[in-house]
């Protein structure tokens, strides 16, 4: 039986992928963290984002044949709108999928748009609190709902991803690091973690 390919990055979020929590998430990162160590996680982010793109470079792509999945981006008709806004607000995880859509790459819908408004709303109440000690409390409440959605999640995007990657196909995987839907793919598609070959070549 053929197979199929997916390259999977477990990424890391910049500010500018938050969209409309993006303020509140640097209000309570800041209280949480501090101005320097604030500092340091935005030019962290920017080496990781530089990283990926720098391996993606390397790599010998048949673009027309290659499918993108992306943490986030729900399943809605609008995906390159999305993907485009993004890019253009300043997100390097988005100006990459732009790049390889640019390049032939098949931008997909990868989430269900129900399972991400729902975590919306949870991630939404923790942030308005606006008080570190509270924020904490409420994220301690809400972890049994949280992982339930996080596993939701994962269950729709293994499915997604088996459902649209075709035999021959090679697909791209931007992820949270939280997630791990590769363990509920079938046996045919064979996972690779270019970030952690690098590391260990």
């Amino acid at each position: 039986m053929t197979s199929r390919t997916l390259l999977y990055f477990p990424i890391v979020h910049s500010q500018s992928d938050m969209g409309a929590l993006s303020e509140s998430v640097r209000k309570v990162t800041l209280q949480k963290l501090g101005e320097r160590v604030w500092r340091q996680k935005i030019n962290l982010v920017k080496r990781f984002w530089s990283d990926v793109e720098t391996i993606l470079n390397k790599l010998t792509l048949p673009y027309a044949q290659t499918r993108v999945y992306q943490d986030g981006l729900p399943v809605c008709g609008k995906e390159l709108d999305i993907v485009t806004e993004l890019a253009k607000k300043g997100s390097p995880n988005h100006q990459i999928l732009f790049r390889l859509m640019e390049k032939g790459a098949t931008v997909m819908g990868t989430e269900s748009a129900e399972l991400l408004i729902e975590e919306y709303q949870l991630i939404k109440k923790i942030l308005e609190t606006g008080d570190v000690k509270d924020a904490i409390a409420i994220e301690a409440r809400q972890k049994p709902a949280s992982d339930l959605l996080l596993k939701k999640r994962d269950e729709f995007i293994a499915a997604r991803i088996d459902q649209t990657l075709q035999t021959g196909e090679t697909g791209i995987l931007f992820l949270g690091m939280l997630h791990n839907p590769a363990v509920l793919l079938p046996e045919d598609i064979h996972v690779h973690y270019p970030l952690k070959e690098k590391q260990d070549g």
